[in-house]
């Protein structure tokens, strides 16, 4: 099974055959940021984000002030790193004013002068890998290539923005199983080139985020991951060990798409199974995750897996056990689960205001989503 066109001996996730899944490079920047500038719904959510009560009645005076603000900054960057320096000046923004603070452990304990492949829990189309950023940033570690489904490109300006921050593309969108098979062994080689140059890459768990909040890898994600190693002759084991595959564990206190997400299950179940997105809908979900509540935050990082597992499904059980062991049990998910002895009378009100601000025929569901962790680490205890 041959990946498509790739000379083993030569080949880096730099060659242009990459060039239709690969995120930006520095040449591309200021056309990118420019793309974006240009874009009137960036321009609409800046306004409604940053002054959501004047954007109401003044929206017609900002715009040319934010425009000409956002010309004025992106005249000045000229490289990827100098944008993520950009994010990570709104990430800081975004930790102090709509979570309740972000706890990190394990990324102490890596190399600065290895690649990884993180592979973590998927809660948040775009905070996820946004957190795992900030964590490796604050240990002064190289920022991560973020692999996207193609389903979020439908606005060029989030096309732009997601590529300057090191995205590249996963083709979920190909049909044929001919097609399919080439798009997965491309992703899989670009993937593997990457770690082995020394680029760390995140991929979540599974395709799609977890809305039920059962974390569960994918095997299909890993056999993808492992579709290189056999063009290199490799057991899947050998080269899934030498991805350095590092589990991670990330807990929300408070899911902003929540609701949203419940919503969809409950239609779902009573449309079996069917459920039609809006055009716009993934990236109303990254706006209101962004915007959004979500109390405190917590990120653990493991150590590269390099034992205990033959199979993807021997691989999916060890990063299931990490992310069950490790995700963090805030009020939200002890109360849920029913188990509320140590959760003070403060946190319990928090949440059923939370819960009673939602439809009542949506709250039964909504808890389940949040107690899903606690009974899964409970499993793994009997």
């Amino acid at each position: 099974m041959q990946t498509q066109n790739l000379k083993n001996d030569c080949l880096s996730s730099a060659d242009p055959s990459f060039d239709d899944i690969r995120p930006c490079t520095d040449a591309e920047v200021q056309a990118e940021l420019n793309k974006i500038v240009q874009d009137k719904t960036v321009i609409d959510s800046i306004l409604k984000f940053r002054y959501p009560i004047l954007s109401k009645h003044l929206a017609f005076m900002l715009k040319p002030v934010v425009k000409a603000v956002l010309k004025h900054k992106i005249s000045k960057v000229k490289t990827i790193d100098e944008f993520q320096r950009q994010v990570a000046d709104f990430m800081n923004h975004i930790i102090s004013t709509t979570t309740d603070g972000l706890e990190l452990e394990g990324f102490e304990k890596l190399d600065p002068n290895q690649g990884y492949l993180f592979i973590s829990n998927h809660r948040d189309i775009a905070l996820d890998p946004a957190f795992l950023d900030i964590a490796l940033y604050r240990q002064n570690l190289d920022t991560v290539r973020i692999a996207i489904g193609d389903n979020l490109l439908r606005l060029p300006a989030a096309t732009s923005l997601m590529r300057l921050n090191k995205s590249f593309i996963v083709k979920r969108s190909v049909v044929s199983p001919r097609d399919k098979l080439k798009a997965l062994n491309h992703l899989s080689c670009y993937i593997g080139l990457s770690v082995k140059e020394g680029h760390s890459v995140w991929i979540a768990e599974r395709e799609g985020r977890s809305k039920d909040g059962d974390d569960k890898a994918e095997s299909a994600v890993m056999k993808m991951l492992g579709l290189y190693g056999r063009t290199l002759k490799m057991s899947f084991a050998d080269y899934m060990k030498s991805l350095k595959i590092v589990p991670v564990a990330i807990t929300y206190e408070f899911d902003p798409n929540d609701l949203a997400k419940a919503r969809e299950l409950d239609i779902r179940e009573r449309n079996n199974g069917e459920y039609t997105k809006d055009k716009y809908e993934d990236i109303e979900t990254i706006i209101r995750g962004i915007a959004h509540k979500k109390g405190h935050v917590k990120l653990v990082c493991g150590e590269p897996i390099t034992e205990g597992f033959d199979t993807a499904e021997e691989l999916c059980a060890l990063i299931d056990g990490f992310i069950y062991d490790h995700y963090e049990m805030y009020p939200s998910a002890l109360i849920s689960a029913g188990v509320t002895e140590n959760v003070s009378a403060e946190d319990k009100k928090k949440f059923e205001d939370r819960l009673n601000s939602y439809p009542r025929e949506l709250r039964e569901r909504i808890c389940s989503m949040y107690a899903k962790p606690y009974f899964n680490r409970l499993s793994r205890v009997k």
